[in-house]
């Protein structure tokens, strides 16, 4: 019998008839990873270039896409969008009806792809679809004991119940928040510490780190490796901006694979490795809105002015 921890595995075996248990690390032990951050800040991006890197380390990888735009694994597999466990189970009517090989395709590396969808569009809860699809996977044996890696990229914020299953359920004990120098993305990235720090309580669920998807605003480095320490946490890497993965992004590959040689590629590969080696999982201590304003002022992002400038505009201030 064997039980899983972060980074090891408690592992039960018979010695002269008595149960016997130790701690150790095992090569093959696997790893789930929740990619979360602001919409629109690059988080399949990140994550599909990420696990390209980490397939090219010889690691086993599956992608789970808990998003219904269906696009975590487009440049994995060179395609549109892959047919999802929701679209599938509307098709058919039931879940019952539906295999394995219908939703998992494989492909760069062999890294093994599945999109969970959602409802069409206005209609139902698409956090529904996260949960659907990761029960069904469970349960028709998709977390193969070759894996060294599960990622997950979710849609968002973990505002919804459906797409907080990932850390809610005890999925992936290793969260990364992708996020930059911009005052939103940094806003989401608390929001979501705040998340993890609830669910963390209760299970097994810790803050990795941040990634820092660059967007070349003023002291970005800087200002992002600050919030990392407030929330207890490192960045684990900056990934510079550069206009490779957009031209990678238009042929649906990543960047490792359309131009391995790039040092774009070069930002990816160490990001992986990075996390491939990252042992630092913590349970993160949120900021106040006021105090994340304040974090903003010290690096002369926001004027540290009177309430009497709130709403005014630059010129007249």
């Amino acid at each position: 019998m064997e039980r899983g921890t972060a980074h090891g595995r408690l592992v039960s075996y018979l010695d002269n008839g008595l149960t016997v248990q130790f701690a150790g690390y095992e090569e093959n032990f696997m790893r789930q990873i929740a990619i979360y951050g602001k919409g629109g800040i690059g988080k399949s991006t990140t994550t599909q270039n990420t696990v390209a890197g980490l397939a090219s380390l010889g690691k086993k990888i599956m992608i789970v896409g808990c998003d219904p735009k269906a696009d975590s694994t487009r440049l994995i597999l060179h395609a549109k969008a892959q047919n999802t466990v929701m679209d599938l189970v509307r098709d058919l009517g039931t879940v019952e009806d539906l295999e394995l090989a219908d939703v998992m395709k494989i492909g760069y590396a062999d890294i093994k792809c599945v999109e969970s969808g959602g409802p069409e569009p206005g209609v139902g809860c698409a956090g529904r679809g996260v949960i659907t699809a990761i029960n069904f996977l469970e349960e028709n044996g998709a977390y193969s004991p070759d894996l060294d890696f599960v990622f997950y990229d979710v849609l968002g914020d973990v505002v919804c119940g459906g797409f907080a299953m990932p850390i809610r359920e005890g999925k992936a004990e290793e969260i990364y928040i992708v996020t930059s120098g911009e005052m939103m993305a940094m806003y989401a990235a608390n929001n979501i510490s705040k998340g993890i720090l609830k669910y963390a309580s209760s299970g097994k669920v810790r803050l990795a780190g941040l990634i820092c998807n660059a967007r070349k605003t003023d002291m970005e480095f800087e200002l992002v490796s600050a919030l990392a320490k407030k929330l207890g946490t490192q960045m684990i890497h900056f990934v510079p901006r550069d206009n490779q993965v957009q031209r990678a992004e238009l042929r649906r590959m990543t960047v490792i694979e359309y131009s391995p040689d790039h040092p774009q590629a070069k930002e990816y590969l160490t990001l992986a490795q990075k996390i491939n080696d990252n042992k630092m999982l913590v349970i993160p201590t949120p900021l106040e809105m006021e105090e994340l304003e304040e974090l903003l002022m010290e690096f002369g992002i926001m004027e540290a002015d009177d309430e009497v400038n709130v709403g005014v505009v630059e010129a007249a201030a």
